[in-house]
Parts: C-alpha cells; sequence; structure tokens
C-alpha cells in the first residue's frame, strides 16, 4: 500500500488569478466541491474563484463559508465559461467536472491560449490538459499513457492525496468502551440511499454505537432524520465539519470507496467499502487486491457477515503466552496436539503438558521469538507466532487456528502482519508451508506473499512464502 506524505504540499504555479470550475447537487454529489476546497488552499498567493451552476442540493454555500468569490453559471455551456473566463482574466483553471471532457477541454484551450488547465480525474479518462490530478490512493501514472498531452504533469497517488486541515491534528488516545463505534459515511448524497439499510444490518448487533454522516444535499434527509430518531444508539450528523474526530472516536467504518476511503486510511480506520458507483470501481479494486473489505454492491447477508468479522478482528487482543492462564495453555495444547493442526507442523509428535510449559517458561528469556494467542471477549481464535526475530528487519512466523472454529485465518493473518509491520517496525515476513497445504497458500496469497523458494524437509517440499512491508 502507498504512503501518505504528511507534509505534501502542491506545487504553487506563480499567477494571479484561477477558477475552479465544479458542481455540486443531489444527483452529483458534494466530493467535488469538498476536494477542490482542499486544493484551492494550496494556492495562498492567488485569487480564487469558483464557477458553479445553482443546480438542486447544492452545497455552493460551503464555497462562501470558505472566503471565495463564486461566479454562478446558467448552463454547462462552452461559451459561457469562456466569456467569464475572459471577463476575469484567469491564468488557470481547474476542471473537476465528469461533464468536462477532451474536446470541451480542447475546445477551451484554443480559444485562450496561454490559459493553463489542471484537470481532475480518477477513472482514467483522455484529457487536453496542462496538469493531470488524481488523487486517490489506487492512482497510476502509466496508465495515462497516450491520454493527455506529452507536456501534461502528471500528479498520482498517495503523495497528492488532498486532505483537510482537519486530519492533521493531533487527538487524544482514545478510551475504548465495551460498545463498538461504528462509522457510516454513504456520500453526501447517499445516491443509493444504503444509510437506513446499513444500520438495520449494524442494529442486528449487541453493544454497537452508529454514527451517520450526511449533508442536506441528501434528497431523503428527512426520511433518515424520521428512522434515526427512535433509535437511542444511532447519532446522525449534518453537514458536520469533525469528520476526523468521528473517525478517531470509531472502532471501524462503512463508506464508499471515493475521497473519504482516503481519508478512513490515513486514519488508520478499519473500514468496509460498499461501491455505489461506477468511477469508485479502479479504487474499490485496488482496496479489494490489498485485501481490504469492499462489497461491489449492497447485500445484507455480505455486509452482516464482514461486520461479524470487523467486531471480531477489533476486539481481538494478542496475549503473550507468558501470560496466560493455566486452562489457556492446556487448551493450546490440546489444539497444537490435533490431528488437524499438526499435520501442517514440521514435528508432527504429540507434545506433553511437560514440555509445552517448559518451552513457553523458556520464553521469558528470550527476544527472538514471541508467540501470541488471539482471542476476545467470548472467542479464542488461534496462535500467532514470530521466530528467529532480527530488529526491525525480518522475522519469520506462524498461525494455526482454532480447530473447533472456521473462517478465521484471514483475523489471525490481520493481526500478526499488523504487529510485526506496526508494532516492530519489521521490514519482511517469511514462513515455510507445506506445497499440499492448499488453503494456507491460498490465504497467504491473499495477503500479498510471494513464493521465493523451495525446501525440502522429511516431511516433504515447503514453500517459502515472503511479504515486503511496502507490499502488504
Amino acid at each position: 500500500m502507498s504512503n501518505f506524505d504528511k507534509n505534501y504540499n502542491i506545487k504553487e504555479e506563480i499567477m494571479q488569478t484561477i477558477l475552479f470550475r465544479t458542481d455540486s447537487s443531489s444527483a452529483i454529489g458534494t466530493g467535488h466541491i469538498m476536494r477542490d476546497l482542499v486544493l484551492a488552499k494550496q494556492y495562498p498567493g492567488s485569487k480564487i474563484i469558483f464557477a458553479t451552476q445553482d443546480l438542486k442540493g447544492n452545497i455552493n454555500h460551503k464555497i462562501i463559508e470558505a472566503g471565495y468569490q463564486i461566479e454562478i453559471l446558467k448552463s454547462h455551456s462552452i461559451d459561457e465559461l469562456d466569456i467569464l473566463i475572459k471577463k476575469l482574466q484567469i491564468d488557470m483553471i481547474v476542471i473537476d467536472h465528469y461533464g468536462i471532457d477532451y474536446e470541451y477541454e480542447k475546445k477551451l484551450k484554443i480559444k485562450n491560449s496561454t490559459l493553463k488547465i489542471l484537470s481532475f480525474d480518477d477513472t482514467y479518462e483522455k484529457h487536453y490538459c496542462d496538469i493531470l490530478l488524481n488523487h486517490n490512493l489506487s492512482a497510476d501514472g502509466s496508465r495515462y499513457k497516450g491520454l493527455v498531452p506529452k507536456h501534461c504533469e502528471l500528479r498520482c497517488g498517495a503523495k497528492c492525496t488532498l486532505l483537510r486541515d482537519e486530519f492533521h491534528q493531533n487527538f487524544p488516545e482514545r478510551i475504548k468502551t465495551k460498545d463498538k463505534n461504528i462509522l457510516v459515511a454513504m456520500g453526501g448524497v447517499d445516491s443509493r440511499e444504503l444509510n437506513i439499510k446499513i444500520v438495520e444490518v449494524l442494529c442486528s448487533f449487541e453493544n454497537v454505537q452508529i454514527d451517520v454522516i450526511t449533508t442536506t444535499a441528501n434528497k431523503n434527509l428527512d426520511v433518515l432524520k424520521k428512522y434515526v430518531a427512535n433509535l437511542n444508539n444511532v447519532t446522525l450528523y449534518v453537514n458536520t465539519s469533525e469528520v476526523a474526530k468521528l473517525m478517531h472516536e470509531s472502532d471501524f467504518a462503512i463508506v464508499t470507496p471515493s475521497t473519504i476511503v482516503n481519508e478512513a486510511y490515513f486514519m488508520k480506520l478499519p473500514f468496509i467499502a460498499i461501491k455505489t458507483e461506477d468511477n469508485q470501481i479502479d479504487i474499490g479494486e485496488y482496496f479489494k487486491r490489498n485485501n481490504f473489505s469492499v462489497l461491489d454492491k449492497f447485500d445484507t447477508m455480505q455486509l452482516h457477515k464482514k461486520v461479524k468479522f470487523m467486531i471480531d478482528k477489533t476486539s481481538s487482543k494478542l496475549i503473550n503466552f507468558t501470560k496466560l492462564t493455566l486452562d489457556e495453555k492446556k487448551m493450546i495444547l490440546e489444539w497444537r496436539n490435533s490431528d488437524a493442526i499438526k499435520k501442517w507442523m514440521h514435528n508432527r509428535d504429540t507434545i506433553s503438558l511437560e514440555s509445552h510449559l517448559e518451552f513457553i517458561d523458556l520464553l521469558n528469556s528470550r527476544d527472538d521469538r514471541i508467540y501470541f494467542l488471539v482471542k476476545n471477549e467470548n472467542n479464542f481464535f488461534g496462535v500467532v507466532d514470530l521466530t528467529k526475530i532480527k530488529k526491525e528487519k525480518s522475522a519469520e512466523f506462524g498461525i494455526y487456528a482454532n480447530p473447533k472454529l472456521k473462517g478465521y485465518g484471514s483475523l489471525l493473518m490481520n493481526q500478526i502482519i499488523e504487529y510485526a509491520f506496526d508494532e516492530l517496525n519489521l521490514k519482511k515476513l517469511n514462513s515455510n508451508v507445506y506445497e499440499n497445504n492448499l488453503k494456507a497458500i491460498y490465504l497467504y496469497k491473499k495477503f500479498n506473499f510471494k513464493i521465493v523458494g523451495i525446501i525440502q524437509d522429511k516431511n516433504g517440499k515447503l514453500l517459502n512464502m515472503e511479504l515486503i512491508s511496502e507490499n502488504r
């Protein structure tokens, strides 16, 4: 996954007047104007003007509140826009509009030869521009070959991701409670009317507190207000300016794979993304490839399954073997000696309780290995371990699930990967997997492990699988 450059600042062109051409409405959404307002702050020395239409459900008030001049267009006509450009003596135009294409941009350039054009894009369309900005984490500049003029400057990916100032503030350490705090943010207009359906799924779980974010551009706002009015565990936020704070206070979120998913990722907030528009396909697939929870469309049963997994994941803890109770140590030994587990081990002998307890006691004196039981209040999920630990460099690891449970391999893998890379700051993880352990190999590949070698032991061939930190 890409990393944000927290100190990134888009290069400021030396110019006097910049025009932002964008729109918002109950049909278009609000995201274009919100990200344009962030970009506008990157040009503190320039005069910023917005040109928008007065469409139903717009958030033009946000532009005024930010202190910028606004020009209301009567149409989407290129002639009307051209007149405005000449009248205001515009040096650069920022185009953030799916209704403005290559031909429109080219005609605009012909009419105004010195005008610099910066075009937003997130669907790899053809553009006639001087600067192309795709600020999604998934953005790949190489895919614009042949789609933009040769002189066009490409600004793509995490280093160019636009984040509001609220995301750069320092938050106090959060005190977690028994209840799960879940944030629902399906876009300013909730185009597929999913907020209520999602809340219904969430309310089927116990001990959940739900925050729903929307705006006055949501044409179903009155229905949503009426629905949540009688739900004590749901809070509705309309036109909030505290999205970052709400994310900080949440255990996980349900969002669209749009601008807000960039924000959730920046905040290190676990999320389930539900695609609602075609322009979300690329970033949705990107997160899916990187093993995040993504639904191609809303589905009650699939969402319920993913929410359950997320609740288990965010409530699970790593308990060091040396801190376990005797009963927990005995339970792990029972797992380890089961046929389902030991058939994939290098040592397939039945281990005695005495040997098991002695092994755990010796862990107190080792700094090159660590073993954890993964559990929450209701379940014991399995075991994860790191061995041959080389500080801030590499380690080998292993996992095995509670043989009485099914479907928790991904949870265990998430836990050990996060601990290894985020807590120990390791750069590389390796594991040896028997070539006929197909389920394990599938799981490892799902998490972007690559086969880097083959070794042989007394039990057969093993695949040496490796994960580099930046590839997770």
